[in-house]
This record gives structure tokens, sequence and C-alpha cells, in this order.
């Protein structure tokens, strides 16, 4: 597809349509800067415990003053803490023990570095659940890498892919952020496929290695006999801090770590040692919990916007951008905009973090991330805003305000960037 439903040209490198306004990551990036100044205005107004996350992503740094005083300290603490960090992320992605880890400042980082350090000048070929996209850093890097990305979505193309252009990289994302889903045996055999072409496996496990397994009873990451797998530890019933955890193969490992350090990409140990404490404590209660509330939210969103408006999923309900454009444009009265989806989603975003301090990916997201509306509850979100009902309440008096400027460039430039 070239373009949306509304005849908007989409971009390539993104997959949504750039307007007047978000033209570029460095608006997005204007939009995001914006975004924080909204939730601190909320919290001056409302105090902390009234913010609401509703990205997927709680972004804690559970660390003890211990930890504080000697495995951060950046010269000797990566030495006492470096085998805990390998056995903690063995254990949680069911490897068999020779493996090595290796912590990255974000899971996007890790991939670019991957594909930088394994593509060796060829095309990198990328599996993903049918009707999903690859991750942005996954094309981001291989222009940074000077090559094309193949993307496929059955075991079929796969094949023709690997024979036609022999790729040093295969990525294969198991569960992607929209929360679509490869079925194991699809991963298993795709896995193996690429290891016979002789080809390096990355996973994009980043929700998947917590996903699959607590929620559909799927195998562990490393078994499958990838590479390299990677995961968050601020996604999917990890409590934070935001970074990558890439563990496997050594040899594959340290030409991607030495990548990441070369660009900076590398996790410092005050980071490297969070992420290693959020593996420690991983239980399935957190997802099971987020899982729950993201139903109840999605009941209350049925209930205010019909049941075939919203998408479920099972972190919680969700309205593709194009979807929540056509509704406010159902309620302007009109069947055409100046505006594009990726617009009208931020602004609702922006509205709903004023009113209610609602985080969402509209607001918070980076530059390149999706922007449908995704509302994936963290533990205790919900009760932050008043419960399911409320925020139901609150979305839909977002749309119906931003129907109200569709045609305003003034009033979005303020509501997005504080331009005034």
């Amino acid at each position: 597809m070239t373009s949306d439903r509304f005849g908007n040209a989409l971009d390539p490198g993104v997959g949504y349509a750039r307007g007047e306004l978000l033209r570029s990551s460095a608006d997005e990036v204007r939009r995001l800067r914006h975004a924080g100044t909204l939730a601190a205005d909320f919290v001056a107004r409302n105090g902390m415990e009234r913010i609401g996350i509703f990205t997927g992503n709680l972004r804690h740094y559970p660390v003890s003053q211990e930890d504080m005083l000697e495995l951060c300290e950046e010269w000797v603490g990566p030495g006492l803490f470096g085998e805990d960090l390998r056995q903690a992320a063995i254990k949680h992605l069911g490897g068999l023990g020779h493996e090595q880890a290796t912590v990255v400042n974000r899971t996007s980082a890790g991939i670019v570095a991957a594909v930088l350090a394994l593509s060796d000048g060829r095309p990198v070929v990328s599996l993903v659940p049918s009707g999903d996209r690859s991750h942005a850093s996954v094309g981001r890097g291989a222009r940074l890498a000077g090559v094309p990305v193949i993307e496929v979505y059955e075991i079929p193309e796969l094949k023709t892919a690997l024979e036609a252009h022999q790729p040093s990289l295969t990525i294969v994302t198991t569960v992607t952020s929209e929360l679509s889903m490869l079925p194991d045996s699809v991963t298993q055999q795709a896995v193996q496929l690429a290891k016979a072409a002789n080809s390096c496996v990355l996973m994009d496990e980043a929700y998947g290695a917590r996903f699959r397994p607590v929620l559909h009873n799927g195998a562990p990451s490393l078994s499958f006999g990838a590479d390299l797998v990677i995961t968050n530890t601020d996604k999917a019933g990890l409590p934070g801090p935001r970074a990558g955890v890439l563990c496997g193969a050594a040899d594959a490992l340290v030409s991607v770590a030495a990548k990441a350090s070369e660009l900076g990409m590398e996790a410092r140990a005050p980071v490297a040692v969070g992420a290693m404490r959020s593996l420690m404590a991983f239980t399935p209660d957190l997802l099971i919990e987020e899982v729950k509330d993201g139903q109840v939210l999605a009941d209350a969103l049925e209930t205010v916007f019909g049941v075939g408006a919203v998408k479920r999923s099972p972190l919680g309900p969700k309205i593709s951008e194009e979807d929540a454009h056509a509704h406010v444009l159902k309620i302007a009265g009109t069947e055409h905009s100046i505006r594009v989806p990726a617009e009208t989603t931020a602004a609702i975003g922006m509205l709903m973090l004023q009113t209610l301090g609602i985080v969402t990916v509209n607001t918070h997201g980076q530059p390149g991330g999706r922007v449908s509306l995704r509302l994936k509850p963290t533990a205790g979100a919900l009760k932050r805003v008043g419960g399911a009902s409320a925020l139901a309440d609150c979305l839909k008096a977002a749309m119906t305000e931003t129907a109200g400027h569709l045609e305003d460039a003034d009033w979005f430039s303020e509501l997005l960037f504080g331009d005034v």
C-alpha cells in the first residue's frame, strides 16, 4: 500500500501518513518534548499518584541502595555483576547455559547494531506476522548499513527470500508491538530454514519472551535455536528500566555488542544493573494483572464506541489510527480533512494527558513508533485515572474536541508542540 484509505501518502519508513504538522522525526521529537511539559503540568496540579501509564511500559528502576554503591560503579561494577546478569538472561530466555548476554540502551539499539554488524552487505530478511510489519529499527538499521529489507509473512515467502538473497542476517519477530503473533511452529520452522541457509538468526522478542510463554503456553525464546534473542526489560510484565537484553551465541553477540559500543548504544552499568534486577524479579503475576485490566478497559470502550469499533488485544484495546480518524471525521460531519490520522491520534492523546494524566504512545512514543490508539494499562494505571469508565468517557470527549478543531492548524500546533 502506498496510501491510507483517505488518500494520504504513506511514509514507507514508518508505515503511516505524514501531515503538515508531524512531517518528520524532528516534529515527533517536538511533540514528545511538549508531552513531557504537559505531564509535568498535570503532576503539579494533581500529584504523581494520578498519572496512569497506558503504554504497556512501566519503566521503573528496581535497584537497591547497595546496588547503587557497588554494582552501579562504572569501572569495577560490571565485573561484579556480569555473571549474575548472564545467568538471569539465560534463565529468563530459556537457554542451555553456554549463552552470553549483554545489555543495550534500547531494544531498537540492539536491532540496529545487529543489522550493522551482521548483514555483511546483503539484504536483511525479516519475517513478521501476516498483516503487520517489522519494527522501524529494522529498516533504519538497514538504511545505515546500505542494504534493503525483504519483509516476508509466510514460510513459503521466507524460503523464496532465503534462496534469492542468501542473507547473512534473518530477523524473526514473534510478537509485534500491535501484538500480532507468529505460532511457535512457524517460528521453529523459520529458524531452521534460516540456519540451514547459513543465515544468522535474530529473534525480536521484545514482547514475545513473556507474552508467548505466559499467555499462550509458548516455548522459551532460546529453545528455537536462534543465534540471538533480544527482549525489552520494560514490557509485558517487566518493570523497567528501559533497556534491551541480548542473549545468545558468543561469536554473534560479541560482534553486535562491539558495534553497539562503537555507536554509543551500549547500556552503562546503572542501566545494566536495573535490567538484571528486572529479569531476576520477574513473575507472571504482573503480566496477568495487566491482561485483566486491559480486558476491563476494552469492555468499557466497547460500551461507549460499540463492539465493532474497538479491537481487542491481550494487553488492552486498540483503535487503529485510520478508524480513529474516521470516527473524528464522522463527529465533525465531514469526509475530508487537511489532518492525517497520525495528527488526529496525537491530538487525542494530548487531550487525554491534560485531562486525566493518561500517558500513551500517542504522547510519549518515540519517533517512528505506531500511531494507533493503543491502551495497554500497566499495573494500577486504571485505578490512578479513576477507572475504565472514566477513561472511556475521556477518550470520547477528546475525540469530540479534536473534531471541533480539525481545520484549525493553530489549535493543533499549540496542542502538539506548545506553539502559540
